[in-house]
């Protein structure tokens, strides 16, 4: 939920106006829409370089991930996990674009989580290609809109780790 959505439930729950510091967080929010817009516009346009400078990535840092017995060994395998890397690389959108991180917890972080457990998919491999993903996106952006957009990753590597 945005943030002017957040200030007109909270005041309609409570039957009164927004007050000053509501409205000024409106308008800071405001004020970041280009940046988060031009954000989610460069990770949106620039997704199928991310997922295969992301996939390179962590192909080299994890080899025995694509080797026999590995958990992205065979073709079906690989392009699961590339279509994972666009999945959240698009959540990680929603996020910047909303300026927060509960499109990226409704939407699906805790159900990932609970398939790749249940898939005996390691998550320490899943943090390593979250990294690997981050790292691909962030070298696309400008200095500011890379420190714009690395917490909406470090929420998803975090929640990652967690289980």
């Amino acid at each position: 939920m945005s943030v002017v959505s957040q200030v007109i439930l909270k005041a309609d729950d409570e039957l009164r106006y927004p007050t000053s510091g509501e409205l000024q967080s409106i308008e800071t929010f405001l004020k970041t829409g280009e940046q988060r817009t031009r954000i989610a516009e460069t990770l949106t346009t620039n997704e199928k370089k991310i997922v295969q400078q992301a996939t390179k990535e962590l192909w080299k840092r994890r080899p025995d991930f694509i080797a026999p017995g590995g958990n992205a060994y065979g073709q079906r395998e690989r392009s699961q996990c590339i279509r994972d890397f666009g999945w959240y690389l698009r959540l990680v959108t929603y996020g910047v674009l909303s300026g927060e991180t509960e499109p990226i917890e409704q939407i699906g972080i805790i159900g990932a989580r609970e398939m790749y457990n249940a898939l005996g998919v390691p998550m320490p491999g899943m943090v390593e290609a979250m990294r690997c993903l981050k790292g691909a996106a962030l070298e696309l952006l400008s200095e500011g809109d890379a420190a714009e957009t690395a917490p909406y990753f470090d929420y998803i590597i975090q929640a990652m780790a967690q289980s």
